[in-house]
């Protein structure tokens, strides 16, 4: 209901009048408080009632009058302008400390009270006075008896029933009613004038009724009084048209009311403008309106009483001129034209205000006042005509203002302004209290005031007692003048007509006056304006489904933004589906109920701001597969809050595409130094619209944002507006500063530059400081431009400096650099090391130790040691590195002699090497025999033969074999050892078993130890008149064969592997080989060959511990199709026998049905048919609504008073006998009142027909009735 959303706007209505509020003061200045406890005050009425005070008979009159001041006022009454003594009058009572009066009219005549009244507050310093309350009684007089006469009009014609209600204080509410208290129905045709009379544009037959009442309600008694009833009947005879009416009765539209071409209407300034016309004519006229010369104003405009009526809201001077009503018809237009003046009793454009002076000080008391006709203003002081006063020199009137020059102690008085003419008058109290006191601040100190950027600032400087004479600054040292942007007001309230950012800051008030000074502080802050970045948009969604509504906002970060959402105006409903987010509202499974306009409401303390979208909800369709793509790239990019070192950039986000923003990427162009290279400046994350970038100086910025969620980057956002920082000095130094020597005598020193990003402005260059460390020598400078180093020569070698490189530019130096330590150029160590020593401790490793060289021999620094051991052709090199004088050399080769040097090392290179030192190793273990062949395995023997090592290391003293043989399961027979002297490479085993593996493992051996194993294996073949086949599996001849359970696969094999396997594979195919473990068989049969195909086979050998994949060739197998079997099925036995057993069901059902149909007899129907004359009436079952008794030898007669189902077709029982096939029909109709008017037709169709239903069947003598 509207009342219901009126409760639901009730927040938003407050925050919008706090707004108007605060816009109220730039025309009303801040009020003095009169709430001072020891200073004296004149009086101030603060509650009186209004001025036409109607009052309901049986309640008692209240006639308010409050006020206040120092001391208490007394208070005095007057009645019609004499004194009216309250104390004679025992009804009245005023009450305590009060002017407010108590009338106890029961049992009184209430006329007796009528009048008006005029309510004096007064006390030492003055006396205020009410305004002029006119009391009057309501009434609700009875309608005069009266007879109204039957009226008969014509179809087509126009007609006014006329109400004329008795009249009332207040006036009457009208509306009409029937008999029964229902309301009659209003529409275009008929309409209820604003007087009350019902008019009829034209009347037709449905109007003809004897019960036409006006009822009157009065609103302060609630009784309502009723008009005698008017009857009206309609002719509806075509042969008794009005003369001058077309044949159809169709004519020109006319009006009823107002009358004639013009009309005026007077009304006054601030009410409600009410024009009505109502037309005549046949068909029913439309009504339209417009302004000549004007248009008509939209937001105060409504149209009521089927645009009959116009109502304009709060009318002001520019609606008065000429109004036109058209009324039109197919048959033609008319017009009339209303003349309105606006009239305007007295509005205050200013009034008078209290004043607070000190003695010898000028006031001015201003009352401005507008109306039409202009007011007469007419002034009072303590209630007594001006006039007639007591003189006062220091007071002069000047129409509607009022000047005190020079004003003293004792002189306080309250003085009243009068503006009246002739629709109503004004009336303003304002005293005037003078006091010698210092000045004194009534605005509370150091207040703080908040606006919105761009909006209007008032802050309120409120002083008394005289203290006309005020400064202000700023921050306490800007003086503010009078004038744009600033407006100072006579009351002391600072203006500024539109805050930026910059009228931030500390304002202070100095007022002085004769007898002292005061100031006041306060203070401004101006904020950035809530905007709502990402509206929410219009949705269609699919039941079921969840919608999600953004509401992205910017806001003021010292403001806290509250977020509030509606439904079509209202509060979102209570419904745990409506959850509500920081910046989103998501609806989960939407309904039709859910439809609407949702609108988001982000405010903060100062403002606010609000968007709205529509959800739509339709039915649900299969869903498409979900689309994810990359965001869409942001827009509306936006710097603010600019700085020298940072600026806000906001945007607003694209469309996702069904995939959550992870972040936004900000990136920069540096136009000036780097055009067209975008740089990564920073990220934020996916849920921020607005980032506070850091800059640096002389650049000139174009930002651009993109957006990532998981499927990637958008493309970039259109670059920002251009934002150029100043130039400033370098923030920063060149990094990697070194100090290094490239050769004797030089040291140079390396930095990297600044870019021209880092540079901060133009003319960048670099102070380049150097000096050797531990000397207390000044510093050497030097500065250079456009490079990244600089060479220091004629240099000590290899000596430390301390080194400094700063930038610096146009605008200044970098900060102070830090020091680093550099060494000059390096040179070739003098000497070598001394008492070289080396210990063997085996035969691959030594230790060797030297004397190191001294510090300063080695003219750099020092790298380490090189030591290179010599044997023979080869050379071992290790250096060692750091100040060492020992090292081990491992790796050595055993049973050598070794030469060993050594030599210092650093970064130019190494010195003179020492004096050579010979070493020889000891003997270690042999390498393994270079090789191990296997020849001539047989039947119970074969040769081994092997070659020596290819490293002795040392005197060979023989070898060692080592074999056992393998059996099918992998596992290890018995070892079997040889040993053999140096110069034997050969020997024949024997007596070994036949179709077995044997492992062989040869050693050789020195005094140190065997050396490492070589191994081999081979197998022990059965016959040895056939050529020996090569060492691992062997396969035979293979053999195919096909049958209707799959091929037969046969095969030899000879091998030892642990699997074998049977592989096929469909022949041109590219799939993966199937396989079928066969170990231990030589036959194998492949089940599941599919008709029809080829395939390729083979036969595969593997070994886990063996690498090697032993196969036959591929024999190709055909699988023949197998040829489809054609079945006669009417030779099978199974469907000659169903086909019997049917054949036999039928004739039982047939033989059945014959019996069942042919039962003979008369059935006891036909006795009772035969006792009475007329079967047509006889009663039909109570129970079941089926006809009791009949038999099939009569004729089939049409049966009367037969029940029908609902549906019109006649049911069949249990029993296969029905109506239909006895009855011979199954139509029939119920009229309206659900009897029964037809009987059965003939026909052997089972039509169904729609019927009423009735609750019990029509008998004969009824359906016969029907059709009278």
């Amino acid at each position: 209901t509207q009342s219901t959303m009126d409760r639901n706007w009730t927040w938003v209505l407050i925050f919008r009048a706090a707004l108007l509020v605060v816009l109220c003061h730039m025309t009303s200045a801040l009020d003095v408080p009169l709430d001072r406890k020891y200073l004296p005050q004149p009086p101030t009425i603060t509650l009186q009632s209004p001025k036409d005070y109607i009052f309901d008979p049986r309640e008692n009159i209240v006639i308010h009058c409050e006020a206040k001041g120092k001391p208490n006022p007394s208070f005095s009454w007057t009645r019609n302008g004499i004194h009216f003594d309250v104390e004679k009058d025992s009804k009245v009572l005023m009450k305590p400390g009060s002017g407010t009066l108590v009338i106890d009219i029961s049992g009184e005549k209430a006329e007796a009270y009528e009048g008006t009244y005029q309510c004096t507050a007064h006390n030492d310093h003055g006396t205020a006075v009410s305004n002029n309350i006119v009391i009057r009684q309501s009434r609700s007089p009875l309608w005069s008896k009266e007879r109204n006469e039957a009226i008969t009009v014509q179809m087509g014609v126009s007609l006014v029933l006329q109400c004329r209600p008795p009249v009332g204080l207040p006036p009457p509410v009208i509306f009409w009613m029937d008999n029964n208290f229902q309301r009659l129905p209003l529409d275009q045709r008929v309409s209820q004038a604003l007087n009350g009379d019902l008019y009829f544009s034209n009347v037709l037959p449905e109007d003809t009724r004897s019960d036409y009442i006006c009822y009157a309600r009065f609103p302060h008694t609630q009784t309502i009084q009723q008009k005698q009833p008017i009857s009206v009947t309609v002719l509806s005879s075509k042969s008794s048209w009005t003369v001058g009416l077309s044949p159809e009765g169709e004519h020109h539209p006319g009006f009823m009311l107002p009358l004639g071409p013009t009309s005026t209407k007077m009304v006054l300034r601030g009410e409600t403008l009410e024009l009505e016309c109502i037309a005549e004519g046949l068909p029913t006229p439309e009504i339209s309106w417009q302004k000549d010369g004007g248009e008509l104003p939209s937001n105060r405009m409504s149209f009521h009483n089927f645009k009959k009526t116009l109502k304009i809201s709060d009318v002001n001077e520019v609606d008065g001129g000429d109004y036109r009503c058209t009324a039109t018809n197919n048959m033609g237009t008319a017009h009339h034209i209303i003349k309105v003046t606006v009239k305007a009793a007295p509005f205050w454009v200013s009034a008078p205000r209290n004043l607070i002076l000190a003695p010898n000080e000028t006031g001015i008391l201003t009352c401005r006042v507008k109306g039409e006709p202009k007011p007469k203003i007419t002034w009072f002081v303590n209630g007594v005509l001006m006039e007639n006063a007591p003189g006062d020199h220091s007071r002069k009137v000047e129409d509607d203002t009022v000047i005190l020059s020079n004003v003293q102690s004792g002189s306080s008085a309250v003085y009243q302004c009068n503006a009246s003419n002739e629709f109503g008058y004004l009336l303003a109290n304002a005293f005037v209290s003078v006091l010698a006191e210092p000045p004194r601040v009534l605005t509370p100190p150091n207040q703080v005031y908040q606006v919105i950027s761009n909006n209007p600032a008032l802050l309120h400087f409120i002083f008394d007692f005289g203290s006309d004479l005020k400064t202000v600054f700023k921050d306490s040292q800007t003086s503010i003048k009078n004038g744009d942007p600033y407006v100072i007001h006579e009351n002391g309230t600072l203006e500024i007509h539109v805050a930026q950012p910059l009228n931030s800051g500390k304002y202070t008030c100095i007022a002085t006056n004769n007898l002292g000074i005061k100031e006041n502080h306060v203070y401004l802050e101006v904020k950035e304006p809530t905007r709502i970045l990402k509206q929410p948009e219009y949705k269609v969604m699919q039941r079921g489904m969840n919608a999600v509504f953004e509401c992205k906002v910017k806001h003021d970060p010292s403001l806290i933004p509250t977020m509030i959402w509606l439904k079509d105006n209202g509060e979102l409903p209570d419904d745990e589906r409506f959850e509500v987010d920081a910046d989103s509202l998501t609806i989960k499974y939407v309904t039709e109920e859910d439809e609407g306009t949702y609108t988001c409401i982000r405010n903060t303390s100062l403002d606010q701001d609000s968007a709205s979208a529509m959800l739509t909800v339709v039915e649900a369709t299969p869903t498409p597969a979900i689309v994810y793509e990359k965001p869409d790239p942001p827009t509306d990019l936006e710097l603010t809050d600019h700085t020298e070192r940072s600026v806000r950039l906001t945007w607003i986000p694209g469309d996702e595409h069904n995939s959550p923003t992870q972040k936004f990427l900000i990136q920069y162009e540096d136009l000036l130094h780097q055009p067209g290279v975008w740089i990564n400046l920073t990220e934020v994350a996916g849920t921020s619209t607005t980032a506070r970038l850091n800059l640096s100086p002389y650049v000139y910025y174009s930002f651009r944002v993109l957006a990532l969620n998981h499927v990637g980057y958008s493309l970039p956002s259109q670059p920002s507006h251009q934002y150029r920082t100043n130039p400033a000095a370098p923030d920063e130094n060149p990094s990697n500063v070194q100090g290094v020597g490239t050769q004797p005598g030089n040291l140079v020193i390396s930095w990297t530059p600044l870019t021209g990003f880092q540079s901060n402005g133009p003319g960048l260059e670099y102070r380049v400081q150097w000096r050797q460390k531990d000397m207390d020598e000044d510093w050497s400078s030097r500065n250079v431009a456009n490079v990244s180093q600089f060479v220091v020569s004629e240099t000590p070698t290899f000596v430390p400096y301390e080194i400094k490189v700063q930038a610096l530019n146009d605008y200044g130096s970098g900060p102070e650099p830090e020091i680093v330590i550099g060494y000059s150029g390096e040179d070739f160590p003098l000497s070598a090391p001394d008492s070289v020593q080396v210990m063997v401790h085996n035969s691959t490793l030594a230790e060797v130790h030297w004397e190191p060289v001294s510090a300063s021999s080695v003219r750099g620094k020092l790298q380490g040691y090189k030591t290179e051991g010599k044997m023979d052709e080869q050379e071992q090199v290790l250096t060692f590195s750091g100040n060492r004088s020992e090292g081990r050399l491992p790796g050595l080769q055993p049973y050598s002699l070794y030469r060993l040097l050594i030599t210092v090392l650093n970064n130019k290179g190494e010195g003179p090497p020492s004096p050579s030192k010979t070493f020889e190793t000891p003997e270690g273990v042999p390498g393994p025999p270079s090789f191990l062949n296997i020849i001539n395995p047989s039947l119970d023997s074969l040769i081994l033969e092997w070659g020596p090592p290819l490293n002795n290391n040392g005197r060979l003293s023989g070898y060692t074999l080592k074999y056992q043989p393998v059996n099918n399961t992998s596992e290890l027979g018995p070892v079997k050892v040889m040993t053999f002297l140096p110069n034997e490479t050969t020997v024949i085993l024997g007596n070994l078993n036949s179709s077995m593996l044997y492992k062989f493992y040869l050693s050789a051996k020195t005094i140190k130890g065997s050396g490492p194993v070589i191994t081999e294996e081979a197998v022990i073949i059965m016959e040895t008149s056939e050529s020996l086949p090569p060492v691992g599996p062997v396969f035979g001849t293979v053999n195919t064969s096909v049958s209707e359970d799959g091929a037969v696969i046969n095969w030899e094999y000879f091998g030892h592997h642990k699997n074998v396997y049977v592989e096929y594979i469909v022949e041109n195919s590219k799939e993966d080989w199937k396989k079928e473990l066969v170990n231990g068989s030589h036959s194998h049969m492949i089940k599941g060959l599919k008709p029809g195909t080829s395939y390729r086979v083979r036969v595969v050998a593997r070994d886990p511990v063996d690498s090697k994949v032993h196969s036959t060739d591929e024999v190709l197998v055909s699988v023949p199709a197998v040829p489809s079997r054609q079945v006669d099925i009417a030779t099978q036995g199974w469907f000659i026998g169903l086909m019997c057993a049917i054949a036999l069901l039928i004739l039982v059902l047939l033989i059945v049905c014959f019996i069942k149909r042919n039962k003979g007899g008369k059935y006891p129907v036909k006795e009772k048919e035969d006792a009475h004359q007329d079967p047509e009436i006889q009663p039909m079952k109570e129970d079941d609504g089926t006809f009791g008794e009949y038999s099939d030898t009569e004729d089939h007669k049409p049966l009367k008073g037969s029940r029908t189902p609902s549906n019109g077709t006649v049911r069949r029982d249990e029993s296969d006998d029905s109506l239909v096939d006895y009855g011979e029909g199954g139509e029939g109709q119920f009229n309206e009142d659900g009897s029964f008017i037809g009987q059965y037709s003939g026909k052997k169709e089972k039509d169904t027909h729609e019927g009423n239903e009735s609750s019990e069947a029509p008998s004969p003598v009824n359906a016969m009735n029907s059709f009278v």
